[in-house]
């Protein structure tokens, strides 16, 4: 329990929003809006924020990025600024978590379309989750003592290779220059335990960086390939190479190279003249990247030599590791403990997913946990689903849902960070 009565009073104006706040997770995601294309996502944002009273809302950053400011009038605080960051982008995958509010959205005109289009990782949850924090930020004005911004982020994804986007295109855009924040923090949902907050020392994402490898060869007709080069063995050579790449680093600190999609230009009777490889890399340890790239770069140069044709190699949107430090954990576990209960906050293992909040908290301090939203239980062997429930989808699976009945707890928690902050209670140690 709290003596502050500033805790309780948030958790109440939670409650109250909640409604609100289920509505917004489930028009958003029906109206799912692929990375750099989240117009009408930051219009619904915008209106709210401005609806608000907020001191400012800054639009069009970094594409379709908004922030709120909300400056509290309370004394004291020292000039603290606590970030909340949300994203706002969805995926191209089908939605098929079953729920009356699925997406059939279908993108017809996006680089490399047309591509169904979901919230399968859940930013819908996010988004609405922090128009909640901010209602309720905004209704205790009068006792917050410093400020708050409400930061809603476009392209979290990656944006189109031809395009720039992201975290660090809003810090890029001057988003964090007047005022500077003095903490970072974010949340992610996860098919853990509802209501379980998931943190962790060090990095809790790795580091990561796409990949574009592209093969060219001789374009010819299918009937003669002697008379041309084929890039098709060659861009074979380097996916079967790929696994062996794994024998070649530490394997105690863990590193992935996934070919998530292939690029030809030919048809059913012709030997086209390339094709790129779209992929991406992951680092448990940011200093193994520079390794792993160098590996990947002379496989694909040496195996496409060996057939004859030739590879370029472009690494692409560079995002590092979330990181949470041990004196910023120490300062937030009071917190997350009051919202979530103790029982329910837990150290998690690191995993090789990545968020590109890494660059608010690598720049400004702060904090990134897990929420989890699903039916499951931890049993003896790891998570297990309730009886009667959906089982463990993972974030990305066509399937990935959440339980609109957690997200008040992800408003608590943006909520009592915020305010704690603020107030001085959560500071790292010197």
């Amino acid at each position: 329990m709290s003596d502050d009565p500033v805790h309780g009073e948030l958790d109440r104006l939670a409650g109250e929003v909640s409604p609100r706040v289920v509505s917004w997770r489930r028009h958003l995601h029906r109206h799912p809006e692929l990375s750099n294309r989240e117009a009408e996502t930051a219009r619904l944002v915008a209106g709210h924020l401005r609806s608000l009273g907020l001191d400012e809302v800054r639009t069009g950053i970094a594409g379709h990025g908004v922030v709120g400011v909300l400056r509290g009038t309370a004394a004291g605080g020292d000039g603290r600024v606590a970030a909340l960051r949300a994203d706002m982008d969805a995926l191209p995958v089908r939605d098929l978590c079953g729920v009356g509010f699925a997406s059939t959205v279908v993108d017809e005109k996006y680089p490399g379309g047309p591509f169904p289009v979901s919230h399968a990782c859940g930013h819908d949850c996010h988004t609405a989750m922090l128009m909640g924090a901010a209602t309720v930020l905004a209704g205790v004005r009068d006792r917050l003592p410093g400020t708050v911004l409400f930061v809603f982020q476009p392209a979290e994804e990656g944006p189109p290779v031809t395009e720039t986007g992201g975290a660090l295109a809003m810090v890029d855009a001057g988003a964090f220059t007047d005022p500077v924040p003095t903490m970072a923090f974010g949340m992610h949902v996860t098919p853990h335990p509802k209501g379980h907050v998931g943190y962790r020392v060090g990095n809790q994402y790795g580091a990561s960086v796409m990949v574009g490898i592209t093969i060219t060869g001789e374009q010819v007709h299918g009937s003669t390939p002697w008379q041309g080069v084929d890039p098709m063995p060659a861009a074979g050579a380097v996916l079967t190479g790929i696994g062996q790449l794994y024998r070649q680093v530490s394997a105690f600190d863990p590193v992935t190279v996934t070919i998530g999609h292939i690029e030809d230009v030919g048809r059913f009777n012709i030997i086209g003249q390339t094709v790129t490889l779209w992929g991406t890399i992951r680092c448990a340890r940011e200093s193994d990247m520079d390794d792993v790239r160098r590996r990947l770069r002379r496989l694909a140069e040496h195996s496409a030599a060996a057939y004859g044709a030739t590879a370029e190699v472009r690494y692409l949107q560079p995002v590092p590791p979330v990181h949470n430090t041990g004196p910023w954990v120490a300062a937030g576990l009071p917190t997350f403990r009051r919202v979530a209960g103790e029982e329910r906050v837990t150290e998690t293992g690191q995993t090789l997913g990545y968020d590109d909040v890494s660059e608010f908290v690598r720049l400004f301090g702060g904090l990134y946990v897990i929420l989890g939203v699903q039916d499951t239980v931890l049993g003896p062997g790891g998570l297990v689903p309730e009886d009667g429930g959906r089982g463990l989808v993972t974030n990305h699976h066509p399937r990935f849902y959440a339980d609109d009945d957690t997200l008040v707890t992800g408003v608590r928690l943006h909520a009592h960070v915020a305010y704690d902050h603020l107030t001085g209670a959560l500071l790292p140690a010197e």
